[in-house]
This record gives structure tokens, sequence and C-alpha cells, in this order.
């Protein structure tokens, strides 16, 4: 599997602790920062959520100071679905119920061990499809500006 990821300088620390931790299981594209200067968080965002709409990625990994950035920037690229993240039933939800594409972790919010067990865990869920699938479409069709009906 093929994970980028990528961070502003708010969370480059957790970034550079889950990079180590994924690195000998997956194949893992560190796209930055690389330093704790301050940088602009959109284009970060941006960058990961468009490799995996170029399917350069499988999955894709942000994180800033609250993950909430980073979501709202990689959610405006037409099929990412973006998930903040704070516990590991959302991981596993959010997977196999969103199907989400990127997760988004804050390091002002999560211990580094927590933010471990919730990649570990979004990484190991797997879309449920189903009754699922259906609303997806449904959000699918938002995107397009087709709306629900």
């Amino acid at each position: 599997m093929k994970i980028t990821i990528g961070c502003d300088h708010g969370g480059l620390r957790l970034k550079e602790t889950i990079v180590q931790h994924l690195k000998e299981r997956y194949e893992v594209t560190d796209i930055g920062t690389y330093s704790t200067e301050s940088v602009d968080f959109p284009s970060y965002a941006e960058e990961v959520a468009r490799s995996v709409t170029n399917k350069e990625a499988d999955l894709g990994i942000l994180v800033c100071g609250t993950g909430i950035g980073m979501s709202i920037a990689a959610n405006k690229v037409p099929g990412i679905r973006a998930a903040v993240v704070l516990d590991c039933f959302s991981a596993q939800a959010t997977r196999e119920h969103n199907d989400s594409n990127v997760l988004c972790l804050g390091e002002r919010v999560l211990g580094e061990g927590l933010a471990l067990r919730i990649v570990d865990t979004w990484l190991s869920a797997e879309f449920s499809g189903g009754r699922h699938s259906k609303r997806l479409a449904l959000v699918e069709n938002i995107e397009r500006s087709e709306g629900l009906r």
C-alpha cells in the first residue's frame, strides 16, 4: 500500500513519528514540511489529496495542530473524503462507513501513542459497502453539484 503524508509546522513531530512507524510496512511518501518554520497548510493538504485522486497513493495522512484545517482544505479536492479522527472507533467507522481516503490528525490534541493506534486502526479497516455505498453516491452527487434530488 502506498501512503502519502504531509504536515504543516504544527504537525511536524507527529508526522515524523508516523512516518517512522509506517515505513517498514508501507511505501510512504513524505511531502513535508520538514521544519517548524511557519508554512501554509492548504498547500500540503492539496498535494496529499491530489496524490490520492491521481492514484499516486492509495491513502493520505495529514497532520496539523488540530487536523481541522487540513481536513477542510483536503475536502475541497473532488474525490477526497478526509476525516479528522480523535479515537480508534471513529478511525474504523470512517473507513468502514465513509470510505475515507485521507486521515487528518492533530498533534496538539492527540498523544503519540493514541495517534499511532488511530493510524493502525484506520489503515487496517476496509469499506463495508452495502448501504454505505448508496450514501457515498449521494455525497458524490453533492460534489458534482447535482444535489440530492
